[in-house]
């Protein structure tokens, strides 16, 4: 998988599942989407479902999906399979697919993601791919991870924890800015310095994340689960028919 985010969450199994298999849960603390809607489907059918992002003020971006997951497995790990694509012309991400993995330890849960995508737009595509939007999705998911972590570890609500965020990164440049008005030599100093110091224990911040599976590890690599999804398109409009034998992820309640 191209893109991999990995936090050490401790918290209670069951809460972590629900708090990333739901809905309405899932789109509280995850930066890369503004909605999540599961569709209907059969029982025994992996649970199809509509996204999306909104990008500007005015600019949403729309997209669907089928997903599957495994709440008990021999080992005492826990595995969601995905498949996503989205056909809005200004999405840069074609197609993709991806796993969540929930591994027990004596600390907390080891949630680990990874995934992969298809950009659009042919040759101009992928160096935008490349430079600026797999960057910024890696930052994105390991942001969102660490504001999960403390939603479950520390109480802090999602919706507090972004405007802490907002709120440091505001006092920051405030305090460049001063610094480079009253003595302009400092500026440069200043503004490395409010780069990398290291934020509140409040505040979510991706450098908290590993973005490399460890070397040697096991369980980093896509489960058998994800080869047994449909294509997300065929699946999200009822024209394919899903093959996969695990649980489908919990409606919402």
């Amino acid at each position: 998988m191209g893109l991999y985010v990995e936090a050490l969450i401790r918290a209670d199994a069951d809460d972590l599942w629900d708090r990333t298999q739901r809905p309405a849960q899932h789109r509280r603390w995850d930066l890369r989407f503004t909605d999540i809607t599961y569709l209907p489907c059969a029982p025994g059918e992996p649970q199809r479902f509509r996204y999306a992002t909104r990008v500007l003020p005015f600019l949403t971006v729309a997209g669907v999906g089928v997903a599957a997951g495994e709440r008990h497995r021999p080992d005492g790990t826990r595995t969601s399979a995905l498949r996503f694509s989205s056909g809005h012309p200004l999405s840069l991400i074609e197609e993709g697919r991806g796993y969540w993995r929930y591994v027990p330890t004596d600390d907390g849960v080891r949630f680990l993601t990874g995934y992969d995508y298809r950009p659009r737009w042919g040759r101009w595509g992928r160096p935008a791919d490349r430079l600026v939007l797999r960057p910024l999705m890696g930052w994105a998911t390991a942001w969102s991870f660490d504001r999960l972590r403390l939603w479950c570890e520390r109480g802090i609500p999602p919706e507090r924890s972004l405007r802490y965020a907002l709120g440091e990164s505001a006092a920051r440049l405030l305090a460049v800015v001063a610094i480079a008005k009253t003595v302009p030599a400092a500026g440069p100093f200043a503004a490395a310095l409010a780069v990398l110091l290291p934020p509140s224990p409040v505040t979510p911040a991706a450098r908290r994340c590993l973005r490399r599976p460890p070397a040697g590890r096991a369980g980093t690599a896509p489960p058998a689960l994800l080869a047994t999804l449909p294509a997300a398109a065929a699946a999200a409009t009822g024209t394919a028919t899903a093959t996969a034998t695990a649980t489908t992820v919990p409606e919402p309640s």
